[in-house]
């Protein structure tokens, strides 16, 4: 069998000082995240960051700029994420909308609250990517080529 990382994107989603995050249940308990998840088999990357937070959190958003790449091997080795962070502005909310299985609930948290709460985080990519938001971190998403 052939190793391969799983590529995943994230969506940082600020509002007026908060960030929208996940509560998930994981197989270490209940973890705070950013809506993200897996890029699926043909699909642009921008194209997953905004199903992944519709299907989430409900909430529509559309990407601004690339935060920045992230790769990150899981301490028990078996697998190696490698995570696309978008900044990400609200476009919108599906009232009603069932999320996905394993999602408790979308939570509004500001980086202080998120910081005081290590132990919740799915990963420590989820306090990496807000940080990097925060300091400015914005690249352009002509940096990202899709071809069909």
């Amino acid at each position: 069998m052939r190793w391969s990382p799983h590529v995943t994107v994230a969506a940082v989603v600020e509002n007026q000082g908060r960030f929208l995050l996940v509560e998930e249940e994981t197989d270490y308990g209940v973890r705070l995240n950013q809506p993200a998840g897996h890029l699926d088999e043909g699909e642009s990357l921008l194209a997953a960051c905004s199903r992944e937070a519709l299907e989430e959190t409900a909430h529509r958003v559309t990407p601004l700029s690339l935060i920045g790449v992230y790769q990150w091997p899981r301490p028990r080795g078996d697998i190696t994420y490698v995570r696309f962070a978008f900044a990400a502005e609200l476009a919108g909310f599906d009232e009603g909308r069932t999320l996905d299985a394993g999602i408790l609930r979308a939570v509004w948290m500001t980086r202080d609250e998120l910081a005081a709460c290590p132990e919740r985080h799915r990963s420590p990519l989820v306090l990496r990517c807000i940080d990097d938001y925060l300091a400015g971190r914005r690249f352009p998403l002509d940096l990202i080529r899709h071809y069909d």
